[in-house]
């Protein structure tokens, strides 16, 4: 298992804000290259993003799939990432002061990098610390907060 801590400038819901907009998943996951679809219920367990990852003209579909959710506390994924196979990614945020403690543990699951779980891992550290920064820069922003959507309509009394 992979295992990264990043202390973020921001609080916990900041950081939430950022997981809980699917459309925001190829902004901090390293290897996601666009996003085709996200469930209207994400991040609720059982809901799917449906995502591609590589670089063009060698995109891959595939999917990831939430399997815990504890609003600004913890997310459990399964990412798939055919021809790779699938890992368990758990996120647990921590307040620390004004700010937050970020934890990503990333454990290959299914398919040949499960198989190669101890050659694999430092990769999956390197990719992973790459993931906790651009998750900071994008929460210590405010990206995923309800403002920065104007297309949404909001109700009026």
């Amino acid at each position: 298992m992979s295992r990264n801590v990043r202390h973020l400038r921001c609080p916990p819901s900041a950081v939430f804000d950022v997981l809980a907009d699917g459309w925001l998943y190829p902004g901090w996951v390293v290897g996601a290259a666009r996003m085709r679809d996200v469930a209207e219920a994400w991040p609720q367990p059982g809901s799917r993003l449906r995502h591609s990852f590589g670089a063009w003209p060698l995109l891959v579909d595939d999917t990831t799939s939430s399997e815990e959710f504890a609003p600004d506390r913890r997310l459990v994924l399964t990412a798939r990432g055919w021809p790779m196979g699938a890992a368990r990614v758990e996120l647990t945020v921590e307040p620390r002061g004004a700010g937050s403690t970020v934890t990503i543990r990333e454990t290959p699951v299914s398919g040949p990098a499960a198989w190669i779980r101890d050659l694999i891992e430092p990769v999956l550290f390197l990719r992973n610390r790459e993931t906790l920064r651009r998750l900071a820069l994008l929460a210590e922003h405010g990206a995923g907060a309800p403002r920065r959507h104007p297309h949404r309509q909001e109700q009026r009394s």
